[in-house]
């Protein structure tokens, strides 16, 4: 019903709440680790649904318009935000062609085509009933979608050439800034339970069932939905259809195996070359640390740090993040749980940040095509490090932070 109060589980401590229908403009957080569990804005559908169609046309504009061009000794070489990806694949490294189509072009235009779709539906008098599904798919693409990476991953390559050659900025690159500003107001703005609760009203999904907290009750983490679990102690969630467990399944187990293949990945991510510059018939290939060591020798020490820190800093502290999580997991510790609790929401976010090494290289691999005056190949090592970035990203998804909960005697079903 309507205004009734809602039973709802933080999907990071686990702790349940009754949660009563919310005033505009204000937020429920969980009480224990100040997660939040819902946030309410009257206008939040019609705001996304804006800011999600000025998406897609600005994404449209993107591909279409003139991206970047370099011209140097009379030469210009023009990129598009396919380019670079078509340059890799034709170099032999269709892995990372693969990686930067997925983050750059196919999650971020069906995310926003997706949503402007459901969104859209929704103001219909009668949406159709395949709705609730492509949320759904809207909702996993949303961490794929890495346009702002891309962007500063455009930046860093913008300032690595600025002083070789004429840097011409075409009004496809203004409009992938646009972008990233309407998939980050969209994201703002929407609220995935207020979506359900929509979809609820319009009866695209089935009512709530009661919960009967005498019995083992589950948090479907396609919707949010807490609801009974089946007698075999797993099912589908009856309001979207998901895999529903009290917990994930196997998921400390799952995530060691990520860390470590991560781990393994590292080493040659760091030993082989990313990318070779070369110029004039010469050129030594470049490993992440000596490219950071390049552009602080060439007097660029802030874009130094910032690559420093997203290819280095970034992946080995969110593996050891990880690592902290799961021993003390294991060893069912009781203090800082609170703390742990926010690292895990840190390692969660930063580690898409990464991929702006990647970006780079895409960008100027599609730049620097110019025969014998300078060309720039890409190396066997930007595929580890790009595999890097996906399984430690894979391995956050996988940890289930409210096992710390559990394993401290802090949840009780």
């Amino acid at each position: 019903m309507p205004g009734a109060d809602r039973l709802m589980e933080c999907h990071e401590c686990g702790l349940r709440h009754t949660v009563p229908e919310l005033p505009d403009g204000t937020a429920a957080r969980c009480t224990r680790c100040g997660a939040t569990l819902h946030r309410f804005r009257a206008g939040s559908l019609d705001h996304a649904f804006a800011y999600a169609c000025a998406g897609l046309v600005l994404f449209l504009m993107a591909n279409l318009l003139p991206f970047i061009s370099l011209e140097t000794s009379g030469r210009v070489q023009s990129a598009s935000l396919g380019t670079g990806i078509s340059a890799l694949y034709h170099q032999g490294l269709w892995e990372l062609a693969g990686v930067v189509a997925l983050t750059m072009l196919v999650a971020p235009g069906l995310r926003l085509g997706t949503l402007v779709l459901v969104l859209g539906g929704l103001r219909l008098k009668h949406p159709p009933h395949w709705l609730p599904r492509l949320y759904r798919c809207a909702d996993l693409l949303g961490p794929w979608a890495m346009v702002e990476v891309y962007l500063l991953g455009v930046f860093v390559a913008y300032v690595k050439l600025i002083d070789l050659a004429t840097i011409i900025v075409g009004p496809g690159l203004y409009s992938v800034a646009g972008l990233m500003l309407a998939i980050i107001a969209t994201g703002t703005s929407l609220d995935s339970e207020t979506v359900w609760r929509e979809f609820e009203r319009k009866n695209l999904v089935p009512p709530r069932p009661p919960v009967d907290l005498r019995h083992p009750a589950g948090l479907c983490h396609g919707c949010g939905l807490v609801s009974n679990l089946p007698p075999e102690g797993h099912g589908a969630c009856p309001r979207c259809g998901a895999a529903l467990h009290q917990r994930r399944p196997e998921s400390l187990t799952r995530t060691w195996a990520l860390v470590v293949t991560a781990i393994t990945l590292y080493i040659p991510a760091n030993l082989f070359p990313v990318m070779t510059v070369i110029s004039l018939g010469h050129g030594e290939p470049d490993t992440i640390m000596s490219g950071v060591f390049a552009l602080a020798d060439a007097g660029m020490w802030p874009l130094a740090v910032l690559v420093f820190f997203a290819s280095i800093t970034v992946p080995v502290l969110k593996l050891a993040g990880l690592i902290y999580l799961l021993i003390t997991t294991r060893r069912r510790a009781k203090e800082q749980l609170r703390n742990r609790t926010v690292l895990y929401r840190i390692v969660e976010a930063v580690g898409r940040w990464s991929m702006i090494d990647i970006f780079m290289i895409s960008i100027l691999v599609a730049l620097v095509q110019l025969g014998e005056l300078a060309t720039i190949e890409p190396g066997i090592g930007a595929v580890s490090f790009a595999a890097v970035v996906i399984v430690t990203m894979i391995a956050a998804m996988t940890f289930d932070p409210r096992l710390m909960w559990d394993a401290a005697g802090q949840n009780h079903d």
